[in-house]
């Protein structure tokens, strides 16, 4: 149903909501509206420095933190929102979209590359504001009583974000709670992904670490998920993708203890030719398998064209000395090769701070530029971000993939392979594996939780996961010299096919990572979710049978049109 059809609900059936919902009903207006009227004006160069800053995107009703994919989607506002403040607003808009045949989406942090978050002619229920964030100190779940032992745990709204989780657990409480790396991603979105931070080496999957969701179904009925009531819905949001199976208001998480310290190893290293680089990439990979497969480390390795390798990794439970007696052997390797290789950072740029100021926003960091603020005035102090996913708000997708990689790869007779692998991939466009994002090496307790998600199986057996992607500034159709670069985006994307393509003679039938894929991806059931697929699609028939929730590539969508209008079985 869009505005258009006789069958739009009326202005009269519009206020009914609002008594509902009081003034939690919004009538949205991206904007971006402001820069289509007047492209060269001063509020509109304003407006683009501002969506720049993931804060202002996230605090913006009609906006996501992606604002496109060339090809693929826009970032489009709905027609009307509610701005949930509580879960009686979300069943009021489950409701009335049910009763209305008004096509529905939901939106916490808005962090979703797919464009999931955003819909044209929609109700969308925007739950950012529910984003309280409190500590138990003994949980057990409704209905597990005498059959689970209390744990701690803390309890956010489905709107928290990381950044203020980690504030609240770890800075204030001294515990850790396994979140995504970037810390302006909503912390409901990321568990319905699977959700996977820095240190999931460490404590696996966010979803491993769910213990109870509260979720407003199709229906309109508010159900409790955990192992003990709805157990089958419980699984579901652990890794069934967002948006799919209900509206989450909140969710509680285990908290862990905490590291005494975390860290960090940043350095760029240049090859000066292919084959230098080549035989740089055979020893970083010796140095993965021998050295980083261990719950210690997480995060990325970045093989560029140029012949540079870039490594950003950070680490957990070891000190700075540590850290160093670790790596030592590899810059060895490279000062025994000065002609070879320029290492940028030299000596070996490594830092490590205590566990509970990691997160925080303090004087030396911010000065150092290791931590970014929110500089809107008024913003709260815990407003924080890394300084990298600045280059991440507002953007527009030209390309994307990702390919789990399994662990198989890092055996001796295997090794050549990958590295030869890699350094092929690297001649079309830079690649990345991300360590934190493949379970292998993960403690058995991490890996274990992680094998009761929805996630593809895949993902326990991988040592990482392969990234290809290419994006440009904000940038928006129809706003005059702020419009995508199409050409150079198609260009992009099939230098990134050609790249993912070398991988796959290597790995044929990769495994995907829902939250960071391709949105044109042809066998997206198995990619995503491989043979868990079945089972998530008897979640969605016993709880939305007639597909209410519905997003791109997710559960039950291969039943709808593209756009999610019109079922087609």
């Amino acid at each position: 149903m869009r505005p258009s059809d006789p069958g739009w609900p009326s202005g009269t059936q519009w206020n009914e909501l609002g008594q509902q919902v009081g003034d939690a009903l919004v009538k949205v207006q991206s904007p971006l509206t402001t820069c289509l009227n007047a492209p060269d004006g001063a509020d509109c160069r304003q407006l683009f420095k501002e969506l720049k800053n993931p804060y202002f995107l996230g605090d913006e009703v009609g906006l996501t933190q992606s604002l496109g994919w060339v090809d693929a989607w826009t970032s489009m506002p709905s027609v009307y929102a509610v701005a949930a403040r509580n879960t009686n607003d979300i069943v009021a808009a489950v409701n009335f979209a049910r009763r209305n045949n008004v096509r529905l989406v939901v939106k916490g942090g808005g962090h979703i590359y797919q464009g999931t978050s955003n819909a044209p002619d929609s109700l969308l229920v925007w739950t950012r504001k529910m984003n309280d964030i409190t500590l138990k100190d003994a949980f057990v779940g409704v209905g597990c009583e005498g059959q689970a032992l209390p744990v701690r745990a803390v309890t956010v709204g489905a709107g928290a974000i990381w950044a203020h989780v980690y504030d609240a657990v770890t800075t204030h409480a001294g515990g850790y709670v396994q979140g995504g790396g970037c810390m302006t991603v909503g912390v409901a979105g990321l568990v319905q992904s699977g959700g996977f931070g820095s240190f999931s080496k460490a404590y696996g999957l966010a979803a491993g670490s769910l213990l109870e969701a509260e979720v407003v179904t199709a229906d309109g009925v508010v159900r409790i998920a955990n192992a003990c009531t709805n157990p089958d819905l419980f699984w579901g949001l652990k890794g069934g993708g967002g948006g799919s199976l209900g509206v989450v208001t909140r969710l509680t998480l285990r908290v862990h203890d905490l590291p005494e310290s975390f860290g960090a190893v940043n350095m760029t290293i240049k090859a000066t030719s292919a084959p230098a680089f080549r035989r740089l990439i055979g020893l970083i990979v010796d140095f993965i398998s021998q050295n980083l497969l261990n719950p210690h480390w997480g995060e990325q390795i970045r093989f560029r064209p140029d012949n540079v390798l870039k490594i950003d990794m950070v680490f957990q439970g070891l000190n700075r000395s540590e850290a160093q007696a670790i790596w030592r052997p590899f810059m060895d390797a490279l000062d025994g090769a000065p002609d070879d290789f320029k290492v940028e950072f030299s000596p070996l740029k490594i830092v490590a701070v205590p566990g509970r100021t990691f997160w925080a926003p303090t004087m030396l960091k911010k000065l150092f530029g290791f931590i970014s603020t929110d500089e809107r005035p008024g913003a709260p102090k815990d407003n924080v971000f890394w300084p990298g996913n600045r280059g991440e708000a507002g953007q527009v997708l030209h390309g994307y993939e990702s390919a789990w990689l399994p662990a198989s790869l890092l055996q001796d007779d295997r090794r050549q392979a990958l590295a030869d692998t890699l350094f092929a991939a690297s001649r079309q466009w830079s690649v990345s594996l991300h360590l934190n994002k493949g379970l292998a090496g993960a403690p058995t307790e991490a890996v274990t939780a992680a094998r009761d998600t929805a996630i593809n199986p895949a993902a326990l057996d991988a040592f990482a996961l392969l990234i290809s992607g290419a994006e440009e500034s904000p940038a928006y159709p129809g706003i005059a010299g702020h419009e995508p670069n199409t050409a150079r985006a198609r260009l992009d994307a099939q230098a990134i096919k050609r790249a993912v393509d070398e991988v796959r003679k290597l790995v044929p039938d990769p495994g995907s990572y829902v939250s960071e894929s391709n949105f044109f991806k042809a066998d997206w059931q198995r990619s995503f979710w491989g043979s868990n697929y079945r089972r998530l699609l008897a979640v969605k028939d016993r709880y939305d049978p007639d597909g209410l929730f519905f997003v791109h590539h997710g559960v039950g969508s291969e039943r709808w049109s593209a756009d999610g209008f019109t079922r087609l079985v």
